[in-house]
């Protein structure tokens, strides 16, 4: 049920990137603007910025940046709470912003994945095995889990929003391999192949008191491109904004006063892009 909501959620998202790419772009920009700041400042500005997006330019759409204290336990991995106006369904989204490469898809804080693999053997093959292990509640979320990932080449100051088909994951899954643990990799990891040996996903070693960078399900936005669906249509180019980082600064030596009125000049502004775009203001 959750994924079908998160499916019909990325569809509409794709739908009006399709139709207005600028809007995109701006927001893009501005998130690994951030970077400048410091390098892992805008993971969590991104959140507060994608949700805005959805707020501002998807009126049958409406959302709510959880936050960290709410999950700080880890007990759960969403970060946005996503409300269909029109069906009034709610479900939640886990948003990343990772290089191009590796890309974590769930955390498995309870780790059930590889034990259960364990209880396999180690190349697992019969059709009829890998459907009970996908069933199996140690991999539920699976399917529940709505990673939407900014992917980005900083080098080459672009960002690809890509989207993990879990469905087509575990339709096409032909093979799952426990290999040892080798290049820099200190523990075994099991990976999922397709036809012709094509990599999938892996789910990593690491207890419930690990890293979380050395457990969980994972997989790579190079090797398994086949198994994403990008949101933004490719590669969108995004260049740094330097007077958002003089807005930060200025921001913070002043006072309340001062903010609300920036803000009513933002509220205009964006205004002015709906206009633009002739997207529906509420």
């Amino acid at each position: 049920m959750t994924a079908n909501l998160y499916k019909d959620f990325t569809a509409r998202f794709k739908l009006l990137i399709a139709k207005h790419p600028d809007l995109i772009t701006t927001t893009l920009s501005n998130i690994f603007t951030m970077r400048l700041i410091g390098n892992k400042t805008h993971g969590d500005l991104a959140e507060i910025a994608i949700a805005e997006f959805i707020n501002q330019y998807m009126y049958d759409f409406r959302s709510i940046h959880v936050g960290k204290d709410l999950y700080r336990a880890k007990s759960q991995e969403e970060d946005i709470k996503i409300i269909n106006e029109i069906t009034k369904q709610e479900f939640s989204v886990s948003l990343k912003a990772y290089g191009d490469g590796p890309l974590q898809l769930s955390t498995d804080k309870n780790f059930r994945m590889f034990p259960r693999l364990q209880q396999e053997k180690n190349i697992i093959e019969d059709r009829k095995i890998i459907d009970k292990i996908f069933d199996d509640a140690a991999f539920s979320d699976f399917l529940n889990i709505n990673v939407f990932p900014l992917i980005y080449d900083e080098k080459k100051q672009r960002c690809n929003i890509l989207v993990f088909d879990y469905l087509k994951a575990r339709k096409n899954t032909t093979k799952i391999i426990l290999e040892d643990a080798s290049k820099g990799r200190k523990h075994p990891v099991y990976r999922f192949y397709g036809k012709d040996d094509s990599y999938i996903c892996e789910v990593r070693y690491g207890n419930a008191v690990a890293n979380a960078l050395q457990r969980g399900l994972w997989t790579h936005t190079k090797n398994g491109l086949n198994y994403f669906d990008s949101i933004t249509n490719g590669w969108i180019d995004y260049s740094h904004n330097i007077v958002l980082v003089q807005l930060f600064s200025h921001a913070l030596v002043s006072s309340s006063a001062g903010h609300a009125n920036a803000l009513e000049k933002i509220k205009e502004d964006i205004v002015k892009l709906k206009q633009i775009s002739g997207i529906k203001t509420q």
